[in-house]
């Protein structure tokens, strides 16, 4: 790495691993939620990329915004990023990333399901809030919402508070916060999964297989 690349590099700290669960869905398949690597954002960006064109519930947004802050931590562009990743027999089904601001602060970016129907998409937002707020020992989590399926998962079905005077990195509204406390009086009501993973199990999610193009829009809005 040369100098002018040092300079544009931000700092960065060993966050600490998140422990991977399995969730059982109501359809009988078990879901493996995992912390992803650096080295898998390749296959992240070509699952997140044919969403880019889907219009339906704001996820033409969602994922180019998603696309933007994978490649950013790719490419060593933003600080202290991390992305958890849903898979079904090593099938990626759904992401969500963040950051850390501070200790304290964790800032939640997006969250994408990539199947619909079987509430991924808040069993993946239940496991970042669990990363920030017990592995990472943070105090709050900003959140914004790009969607009304979104302020519905995450302002109203966590009760999250209102902070007025905080702008989210993502622009827009406001932040919202999910404190410590909101958090565990919603925990065992949403935050769901179990330990450890069965090693069977747990093999065949440490390879990511993504779907083509076709399939993964035709999971989102039902159409080939």
């Amino acid at each position: 790495m040369d100098q002018k690349e040092a300079m544009l590099r931000p700092s960065e700290k060993a966050l600490p691993p998140y422990p991977p669960k399995f969730v059982n869905l109501k359809n009988g398949e078990k879901m493996v939620i995992r912390q992803a690597s650096r080295e898998e954002v390749p296959a992240l960006l070509k699952a997140v990329s044919p969403l880019m064109t889907v219009e339906r519930d704001f996820y033409d947004i969602v994922g180019a915004r998603t696309y933007a802050e994978l490649l950013g931590w790719k490419l060593y562009r933003v600080r202290d990023e991390y992305c958890l990743v849903g898979l079904i027999d090593g099938v990626i089904v759904g992401q969500v990333n963040g950051r850390t601001m501070n200790d304290d602060i964790g800032v939640s970016y997006h969250t994408i399901a990539m199947r619909r129907g079987l509430r991924i998409g808040s069993l993946l937002f239940a496991a970042k809030m669990e990363y920030h707020l017990e592995h990472l020992g943070q105090k709050e989590v900003y959140i914004v919402a790009e969607s009304p399926i979104g302020f519905q998962r995450w302002m109203t079905e966590y009760g999250l508070e209102e902070r007025p005077n905080v702008q989210h990195e993502l622009g827009g509204v406001p932040s919202w916060s999910l404190t410590k406390d909101l958090y565990l009086k919603a925990k065992d009501r949403l935050v769901l999964g179990e330990r450890p993973v069965p090693e069977e199990l747990l093999e065949t999610s440490k390879k990511i297989t993504v779907p083509d193009a076709d399939t993964l829009i035709k999971q989102i809005t039902g159409k080939a």
